[in-house]
């Protein structure tokens, strides 16, 4: 493995890390100060300093390097090949993102990323799109040399990161340095159910209706999600439809975009429902808000096809402290991306959309989800990207 030893982070007003539980977990994902640890120990690298934004409170952002590759397919490069070389056959041209180069729908792009890993043994990681990658419906996966799967590091991984990136519904601009998706690190095989769901319920409230009605957890294979279409004032928005042929998006242009050149909006209908058209782009919203205490962090599992004809949540992860904060915010909604598949597709208010499954950190990360830490969706309703300009709704 190349690995730069000229990775570097800088911390400034640090704060102060909290008390331990007098057994401390063996297994469960990293906090915020351990994947600052794992970068100080060299087991993360990168040729451009990592700086405290970019660690989350359970995952660290990945950012693009200076070159792309189109290649005429996606691919993974299997047991006994790395990414590189599959690249060398499957090519097409080279990109340079030093400045913002334009990619189009539909087209298969292989980013080699900043950072590079030299895990130990017990450190696996998993990959997932940013909350503004998937909002945006741009496809992204984590690629490892010799990798079997999609968004999965193996234990003890050393070695290179790639992204596969393809924009399906808006031409975007892109450039080196853009954080797209993120990692999180997990020691140990932790346990996750509708158990451990179940008493972190008993404990504290985990779905809210509104902003003062608790409600208790529906549990089947995770905290079971369902769609809101239904309005709770006049002209409420209840479904964005990404628009077809709408102009190119600068991802760096952030509170800039006029909502109406890029999405058609739905209302509350008579019935309550929804037809998704096959092909076509939806950002929606879940009926529950939800929650996730400081010690736990969520990710929205892959959806069952048995349940509906459409796709759920590129971007699955819900940070510690989601809907949380310090105890104080009685739950956030999910805003849910939505793809429907061959057919129309009818959807309905109060539908199951998605599960959220929990899995304990090693510790209570040092910062947590939040407007403190410059979060953008923590008192979201509807929302879309922070590239669109937050207009009032009609």
């Amino acid at each position: 493995m190349s690995t730069s030893n000229q990775s570097q982070i800088f911390f400034e007003n640090e704060p102060e890390s909290p008390i331990e539980p007098a057994h401390p977990r063996t297994t469960g994902i990293l906090p915020s100060q351990e994947i600052s640890n794992l970068i100080a120990r060299g087991h993360v690298n990168a040729s451009r300093a990592i700086d405290p934004e970019h660690i989350q409170p359970a995952s660290l952002d990945l950012r693009l390097g200076d070159m792309a590759h189109r290649v005429r397919a996606s691919f993974l490069p299997g047991p006994n090949s790395t990414v590189e070389s599959k690249i060398k056959d499957l090519r097409m041209a080279r990109v340079d993102l030093t400045g913002a180069p334009v990619f189009e729908k539909d087209c298969v792009y292989i980013i080699p990323l900043l950072e590079e890993l030299n895990l130990p043994d017990n450190i696996s990681g998993k990959a997932n799109p940013k909350s503004t990658t998937g909002r945006l419906d741009i496809f992204t996966r984590l690629i490892t040399d010799y990798g079997t799967e999609f968004d999965t590091v193996p234990p003890g991984y050393k070695g290179k990161l790639y992204a596969e990136v393809v924009s399906r519904t808006f031409t975007v601009a892109l450039r080196a340095g853009m954080r797209l998706s993120q990692l999180r690190f997990v020691q140990g095989n932790p346990r996750s159910g509708d158990s451990t769901i179940k008493g972190l319920d008993h404990e504290e409230p985990l779905v809210y209706m509104d902003e003062s009605s608790p409600a208790k957890a529906q549990l089947q294979r995770g905290l079971r999600v369902t769609v809101n279409l239904e309005a709770s004032e006049p002209n409420e928005i209840v479904a964005y439809k990404a628009k077809r042929y709408a102009p190119v998006i600068e991802l760096d242009r952030i509170n800039f975009y006029s909502t109406e050149e890029f999405w058609e909006v739905s209302h509350q209908s008579a019935n309550k429902n929804l037809i998704l058209e096959p092909g076509d782009f939806y950002i929606l919203a879940s009926r529950e808000r939800v929650r996730v205490p400081p010690d736990y962090a969520a990710e929205m599992v892959p959806f069952d096809p048995a349940d509906g004809e459409f796709r759920i949540h590129y971007a699955g992860f819900f940070d510690p402290g989601f809907g949380y904060g310090s105890s104080e915010i009685k739950g956030t909604r999910a805003v849910l991306e939505v793809r429907a598949h061959e057919v129309p597709f009818l959807i309905e208010h109060g539908q199951l959309v998605g599960r959220l499954n929990y899995m304990h950190l090693l510790s209570r990360p040092n910062k947590i989800y939040g407007t403190n830490i410059g979060s953008s969706y923590q008192h979201q309703a509807l929302t879309l990207s922070k590239q669109f300009r937050r207009e009032s709704k009609r």
